[in-house]
């Protein structure tokens, strides 16, 4: 838990220059399905919804940042 929430601070701190690695690591983490169709991922949770990211390299801020409230939300619906 503690390397997943380092990467998600540094997220939040800095959304630039992340892979699609990083992401479907933290993503694994914290119980957020994702799937690769092509040129895209798509992170999927239950109680947070859904997102699609394009699999660049690198991702822009954008993403990073919705990613970030993803994963917030996510957090915040665990039981």
């Amino acid at each position: 838990m503690a390397n997943a929430a380092k990467i998600l601070s540094k997220m939040r701190s800095n959304p630039r220059d992340w892979r699609i690695e990083d992401l479907k690591v933290l993503a694994n983490h914290f119980g957020i399905n994702h799937d690769q169709t092509g040129s895209h991922v798509t992170f999927r949770n239950r109680n947070a919804g859904r997102l699609t990211v394009p699999a660049d390299r690198p991702i822009l801020p954008v993403y990073v940042r919705r990613f970030v409230q993803l994963v917030d939300s996510a957090i915040q619906e665990e039981p």
